[in-house]
């Protein structure tokens, strides 16, 4: 596969059809901005050759926004000969070592990745192996699986929330709707979906799983109606509790990176742990003082 590093204008670039992924403008683009102006860009995007003359990003969407911020004119990348299914693979497999991924981003990077193997016969060698050279054939799931941390079943999930509407998939995003619901819910037809969330807001309430399926039981007989919708976001939860949510991206800042966020539950429990022993403590020295 033939490589060659230039010097791009950005004027130039066009950004990948369907990128999955999202350019957030938080603190870690603040700090790549930064970077950018002090050092440059130390690693090179990557880039596919048009046939129109111009490129488009295969990996580097977020080192492309930081040039612009900064006020460059050209960025160093890396132009690959790639064809449409190899630079959809790349672009996945790059963006997946982000420390932040929605469950939407995940979803239709999946669904882009098995498609693309799919069409090239399920071909593994692209990435994990010398060029040229085809493994045996596998279950695509398996072996996107085999490079990433969520298993086959995982990948399964996630490809399913695409049948979600913008509406509720944005909730799975937002954490108001967990992935087993959400992908019980991913099998209701669209109309369906529509009166979902009607009901949502009428009862200020999000399906369980257990009620998830059984919407989608009665979506699969044909009878499940607005009233029956209704009927079930109304029903008593088993061992329902209250939640407090917030935004992933307000709170991952006072988050280290190297805690992974699956782990981010825990160490905001310890931290507000520590937190109230820090105010009792305040609270005693000061009636000590007051005595």
């Amino acid at each position: 596969m033939k490589t060659e590093i230039k010097h791009i204008a950005l004027t130039q670039i066009d950004d990948f059809p369907e990128h999955p992924f999202q350019v957030r403008m938080d603190e870690d683009m603040e700090q790549l901005v930064e970077s950018v102006k002090s050092l440059g860009v130390i690693t090179p995007i990557t880039l596919r050759k048009k046939d129109d003359g111009r490129y488009e990003i295969v990996s580097g969407h977020r080192r492309r926004k930081a040039c612009e911020i900064a006020g460059l004119e050209t960025v160093p990348a890396e132009v690959k000969e790639l064809t449409r299914d190899e630079a959809i693979i790349l672009m996945v497999e790059s963006n997946l070592q982000r420390s932040v991924i929605l469950p939407s981003e995940k979803a239709l990077a999946y669904k882009m990745r098995l498609e693309a193997m799919n069409r090239q016969g399920q071909r593994t060698d692209l990435t994990s192996g010398p060029v040229g050279q085809k493994s045996t054939p596998v279950n695509s799931r398996d072996a996107v699986a085999a490079e990433v941390p969520d298993s086959a079943r995982q990948i399964q999930r996630y490809v399913r929330l695409n049948e979600l509407n913008h509406e509720l998939l944005s909730k799975v995003d937002e954490g108001q709707i967990a992935m087993r619901p959400a992908v019980e819910l991913s099998y209701l037809k669209s109309d369906e979906q529509e009166n979902l969330l009607q009901a949502m807001e009428l009862t200020d309430a999000t399906p369980s799983h257990a009620q998830a399926i059984k919407m989608r039981k009665f979506s699969q007989e044909g009878r499940l109606t607005p009233e029956v919708i209704e009927s079930i976001m109304t029903e008593e939860k088993s061992n329902q509790k209250e939640f407090f949510r917030m935004p992933m991206d307000t709170i991952r800042k006072w988050i280290p990176k190297e805690v992974p966020q699956k782990d981010a539950e825990d160490y905001i429990s310890r931290a507000l742990e520590f937190y109230h022993q820090h105010q009792e403590m305040q609270r005693l020295r000061e009636q000590e003082y007051e005595r």
